[in-house]
């Protein structure tokens, strides 16, 4: 199908971005340890807050599970296994590159990568608004009658609507961005190529 084709495209370019790995810069290890001192500094936080025992426990509770999904994230073989149970779609490689896309943005090299990954979630949202607005307006013609093809109406095109979006990963990326404090600083070398600086 045409879609899936341009998500495969999308991946395989994403995987060829050259960034993940430069030369004194590896993107995914400065990440982790970006994302772990912002929890660490976030449970200090809570445990000098003037809190209850009980809220100070909750919320230090809430960030563990939060850094069980970043350990998640960060981990190719959990990535894979999420793959295989179809619980995400895009490879690990491809994820890795859409983060550092999204993250480093304000980089001028990586303003039109980003630009255009904003614009696959946008159609995205867009193809599903116009696939819900159709399940409404089968729902006011037929109701909970069976639909064309021996389907259940709306029921079947509702759970249809979800099951078409082909960027939920790159959507999903929002939930790993971390905050511009802990951002890691990029070496001055690459920053001048992210720059188009070369010399």
């Amino acid at each position: 199908e045409e879609n899936e084709f341009l998500f495969f495209l999308v991946e395989k370019w994403l995987e060829r971005i050259p960034f993940l790995k430069m030369e004194g810069f590896d993107f995914t290890k400065k990440y982790e340890e970006a994302v772990n001192e912002m929890i660490k500094k976030e449970i200090k936080g809570i445990k000098s807050a003037n809190l209850s025992d009980e809220d100070k426990n909750l919320r230090i509770r809430m960030i563990d599970e939060n850094k069980k999904y970043f350990e998640r994230v960060l981990n190719e073989n959990e990535h894979n296994k999420a793959i295989e149970l179809e619980e995400t779609k895009l490879s690990y490689k491809a994820t890795m590159s859409a983060l550092l896309i999204n993250l480093y943005r304000d980089e001028p090299i990586l303003h039109l990568p980003y630009q255009f990954l904003r614009s696959l979630v946008e159609l995205d949202h867009k193809i599903a608004t116009w696939r819900f607005r159709h399940v409404q307006m089968v729902e006011k013609m037929l109701g909970q009658k069976i639909g064309t093809g021996g389907s259940s109406g709306q029921g079947y095109l509702k759970q249809t609507v979800d099951k078409h979006k082909l960027f939920t990963d790159l959507a999903n990326i929002a939930t790993l961005m971390i905050s511009r404090s802990y951002l890691p600083d990029l070496p001055k070398n690459i920053k001048d190529t992210l720059s188009f600086n070369y010399k």
